[in-house]
């Protein structure tokens, strides 16, 4: 069943999970990473690292599978569909004895499973997601940004159409972006976060043409700030609990991929920003929230206001920086979740993070663009200090996603 009709139905009465009440282990645990792309391999290295074991699950070549630290491994054919993804999870933790391991979800559309199904899942796994009441407000940007208004935090002016009637009626200067309120239904598809429109004959076509495959009234049209897709981007990212942010790191993403609308970050680097934190923690606080998030903010350069674009209620792109600058976030949450005292942290600033496979290209488009030289950009790539993927200790991730660039490329369209 899509994630999208579940979430309208009554989620007490629909599962089909039963799970009789166990104990839940403390000794010989691990995690279970669901999304084994760069993402996931940050986290299998961090927890086994530490000698903690951990199982893969994806439905994809999966480089993190391929790291020395991920002792299992399990391939399923559908992680888009909640039930098939929540049977997927329940099947691994039953045939390989995974009682009250840590599940780390590296996608919206499995935070949103995990959270529906939490009350059952928590039986037999540590399951870190946040019940709905809290994950609603992540999930969907039209959620997001009504509480932002009401915490008066600052966000783009955004316009919540329903038809092509309501699209011709906006009155606003040009361009402006089109983008989704549930990333899940409209990512896939169009390959992309959002599509720039410049005038209102596209903005009509293009919302005719998102019409086919992203459900009524989940298309936002929005004011687009000025600047590249990255360099008025922050991120603040934490472990957050009981109110306070135990780990913090705040980032300043410098290139993305696409260039234009970036569905991930290619170069950030750690910065200090007071404003990006506390407006960050306000909206984490007013949601109840626990676990790792990124909350993601646009510096618009008309007014130098800090606006809110996203929240993502899980383990973001680039998490693995935090481990060069002074906080794993993923052991943080593993202590945590087995009871275990989580010393405080916050990165150091001025710490650079580069995947190179997604920055290469984007090093080149800024070239040929004169968005900067050829020194600037290579000074930038030899001082980074951390790579996503490239571990000398741990070579076959590496090698496998170069040979996968191909197939990223007819999947994921970079």
């Amino acid at each position: 069943m899509p994630l999208a009709q579940s979430l309208h139905e009554s989620h007490s009465d629909k599962s089909r999970i039963v799970i009789p009440d166990i104990d839940l282990p403390k000794e010989g645990v691990g995690g279970i990473v669901i999304g084994g792309d760069f993402q996931g391999l940050g986290i299998a290295r961090s927890l086994g690292r530490r000698g903690a074991p951990v199982c893969v699950i994806d439905d994809e070549p999966s480089i993190a599978r391929l790291s020395r630290y991920t002792t299992h491994s399990v391939r399923v054919k559908d992680l888009h569909d909640e039930q098939k993804a929540i049977d997927a999870l329940m099947d691994a933790g039953r045939r390989m004895n995974l009682k009250g391991w840590v599940v780390y979800p590296t996608r919206d559309e499995t935070v949103a499973a995990l959270s529906i199904h939490r009350k059952e899942l928590s039986k037999w796994f540590r399951i870190p997601t946040p019940d709905w009441e809290t994950i609603k407000w992540a999930w969907d940007k039209r959620n997001t940004y009504k509480l932002a208004q009401d915490l008066g935090i600052p966000c783009p002016k955004t316009w919540f159409p329903q038809t092509l009637d309501d699209v011709r009626r906006i009155e606003a200067k040009f361009p402006l972006i089109l983008k989704p309120a549930i990333k899940e239904h409209f990512v896939y598809t169009a390959k992309v976060k959002a599509w720039q429109v410049n005038n209102p004959k596209e903005l009509v076509d293009r919302f005719t043409e998102a019409t086919a495959f992203v459900p009524a009234g989940e298309m936002m049209v929005q004011d687009l700030i000025p600047g590249g897709s990255s360099e008025q981007q922050y991120g603040c990212c934490v472990f957050f609990k009981e109110g306070q942010a135990i780990g913090t790191m705040l980032a300043h993403y410098l290139r993305s991929h696409p260039p234009d609308f970036g569905r991930c970050s290619t170069f950030v680097e750690t910065v200090e920003d007071p404003e990006l934190e506390e407006l960050s923690l306000r909206f984490l606080r007013a949601i109840n929230y626990y676990g790792l998030a990124e909350v993601e903010f646009r510096r618009d350069p008309r007014d130098g206001v800090l606006k809110l674009l996203d929240v993502n209620a899980r383990t973001w792109g680039y998490h693995s920086l935090g481990v060069t600058a002074g906080v794993d976030f993923t052991q943080m949450l593993f202590q945590d979740q087995l009871g275990n005292a989580v010393t405080p942290a916050r990165a150091r600033a001025q710490v650079a993070w580069l995947r190179w496979v997604t920055d290469l290209p984007v090093g080149l488009h800024g070239l040929f663009l004169k968005r900067w030289g050829l020194f600037e950009y290579w000074k930038s790539v030899m001082g980074s200090d951390t790579e996503a993927v490239f571990d000398s200790r741990d070579l076959l991730p590496s090698l496998a996603e170069a040979a996968l660039v191909p197939y990223h490329v007819l999947t994921r369209g970079y």
